[in-house]
């Protein structure tokens, strides 16, 4: 049975914003919310001449931790259950991975993985433009589940 609202978060304002929107429904629905942190591999020649694989994964987990600091304090606030979530690799592909239980039979199954996706329009890349971002556009078209983008508020 489907559970868990996940969240997609790299400390954006965008990010935030979701974040916000899965603690209401997560509090409607009394359900866990699942923070994912999607971080690089660093997997290129360069980094392997320069650097051994224990300390890749130290920076990686460090810029994890750095990064979900506000997450966690946002979702402490709101006294709601979660989980914080580190994987490593191309973001659409690892949020994608992670909406979809570890037992499942076949992708897209419809009884198993978390219930939604909620995330950001745009991340923290200020480089793409348009109404969504590279990843966010890849998870809609990728996941198992239904995906909410939440746009930044202008409201500022």
């Amino acid at each position: 049975m489907k559970h868990n609202i996940l969240v997609p978060f790299d400390g954006s304002k965008n990010a935030v914003e979701a974040l916000q929107l899965a603690i209401t429904l997560a509090k409607l629905l009394q359900e866990k919310i699942i923070v994912l942190n999607v971080q690089p591999s660093f997997n290129t020649v360069h980094t392997k001449m320069f650097f051994n694989k224990d300390n890749i994964r130290a920076y990686q987990q460090q810029l994890f931790e750095e990064t979900v600091i506000p997450a966690k304090k946002i979702l402490e606030d709101a006294c709601i259950e979660y989980e914080l979530k580190l994987r490593i690799g191309d973001p659409k592909d690892q949020i994608s991975k992670e909406a979809m239980a570890e037992n499942a039979v076949q992708p897209g199954c419809a009884t198993t993985g978390v219930r939604m996706i909620i995330m950001g329009s745009r991340g923290m890349n200020p480089l793409l433009s348009g109404v969504l971002g590279s990843v966010s556009y890849g998870v809609i078209n990728a996941a198992t589940c239904p995906v909410t983008i939440v746009p930044f508020s202008c409201l500022e």
